[in-house]
């Protein structure tokens, strides 16, 4: 058994299940479909005050990006050319409502994730090349393809599978832990530690020191040996504090999106076998099935942006301190820009969409992502004939509200 395997399965099902009190913060009880309400929402105006979740229906107190800021007006855009609008406006609508030290305290909010500007476009220059497309091929042969396959030999001989638990939840969480050089038998308690980032920080100090005094060929050694450059034209290598935050803003991403866009994608497709047939026959529907899912379905639906003056905004006055709420879910189906958007389908023309964000802060590791979803979902096709979804049990459900998923994914295969 390898240390993929020997993963604890149902520490994985605590950690990675949108309904377990790890998740139920960001709206991880939520059950019902909110894509009717947001198109009721959109269709009466693009603009409407009051947060996502409150204008769905939803009882609780969800946080995420932007949210809770008791203190702050809230508004919350539905429609695709608002959000458009609001994406390539970023000195109006910005990322974080403070400036960024990097250098200051060890944490996600310190990270580039809330720059802004010059300094933003500065700071994401040192792992652009890390994650541009010509690099998926690094990262499917050093982590991606490894732990895709040692995942599937724990199973393939059982001709049953839970995908969330058995698959999807560990390829991203193990392929960017995998990237800073930490084992797999480590990678859950990074996953749990996700709310306390002074316990990654201990564990990334002996990856760091040791990778200052002997590179490898991993995301930690590209870190060190980054020179940011000075708006003075100077340049300078990245503290152990900015590395850390780096690392932590990567965690945070690389392990807690992708297994859920990837259980969508599959669920898709499973509960549709002749397509998930064609796909089987013909690999090049792979990317529309997956893009078509990021469309339809994208797993966080919602981001926030800080207005930093007041401003007329697709008829609604928006005061500077407000927040305002993008819902990329309501937007990515908007009929003015897809025809029949309800609908789950891979012979659309393909068009950009908001699954991945906008701006210049559209999501870094996109190109990972989808090298995951592709490796994953084509080496369950490759190995698991007959795969199908399991009659006699549940079958898969979308829930959550600001971190979309599907429940477990029960399949049987083989003849």
């Amino acid at each position: 058994m390898t240390e993929t395997q020997a993963l604890d399965r149902e520490r994985i099902r605590e950690l990675f299940d949108l309904r377990s009190s790890y998740n139920q913060r960001m709206g991880g009880d939520f059950t019902a479909d909110p894509y009717p309400v947001w198109h009721e929402l959109r269709e009466s105006g693009p603009v409407h005050e009051g947060t996502v979740h409150e204008l769905t229906g939803y009882p609780g107190s969800a946080i995420f990006q932007g949210l809770p800021e008791p203190d702050r007006p809230h508004y919350s855009a539905f429609g695709h050319a608002a959000l458009d609008a609001a994406y390539r406006n970023p000195e109006v609508f910005a990322s974080s409502p403070d400036e960024v030290d990097p250098t200051g305290r060890t944490d996600v909010s310190n990270s580039m994730l809330s720059m802004a500007g010059d300094q933003h476009r500065r700071y994401r220059a040192l792992v652009q090349p890390s994650f541009v497309p010509a690099k998926a091929r690094w990262w499917i042969t050093n982590w991606i393809e490894r732990t895709v396959q040692e995942l599937i030999d724990g199973f393939v001989a059982d001709g049953r599978a839970e995908l969330n638990v058995d698959f999807c939840a560990a390829i991203p969480l193990l392929t960017i832990t995998g990237g800073f050089g930490m084992p797999p038998e480590q990678a859950l308690e990074v996953r749990e530690s996700l709310h306390d980032p002074m316990k990654i920080v201990q564990m990334l100090q002996p990856i760091v020191a040791a990778r200052r005094e002997a590179p490898r060929d991993d995301l930690i050694s590209v870190l060190v040996e980054a020179e940011l450059k000075e708006e003075d034209g100077g340049t300078h290598r990245l503290s152990d504090a900015e590395i850390y935050s780096f690392a932590l803003l990567l965690l945070l991403a690389g392990s807690g999106t992708t297994w859920k866009q990837m259980g969508i994608t599959i669920t898709a497709l499973l509960q549709r076998p002749e397509l998930l047939q064609r796909v089987k026959e013909d690999r090049s529907l792979l990317r529309p099935a997956t893009e078509e899912a990021l469309r339809w379905m994208p797993t966080d639906p919602m981001f926030s942006r800080y207005v930093t003056r007041d401003v007329d905004f697709h008829g609604t006055r928006l005061p500077a301190g407000a927040v305002l709420h993008l819902c990329l879910g309501a937007a990515n189906r908007d009929p003015s820009r897809w025809e029949r958007p309800d609908e789950y389908d891979v012979t659309r023309t393909m068009r950009a969409s908001f699954a991945f964000g906008g701006g210049p802060h559209i999501c870094l590791g996109m190109h990972v992502a989808r090298a995951e979803i592709a490796t994953g979902i084509g080496a369950l096709l490759d190995r698991l004939p007959g795969l199908r979804l399991d009659p006699a049990a549940e079958p898969p459900r979308f829930i959550g509200m600001y971190e979309r998923g599907v429940t477990e994914i029960p399949v049987l295969f083989g003849q």
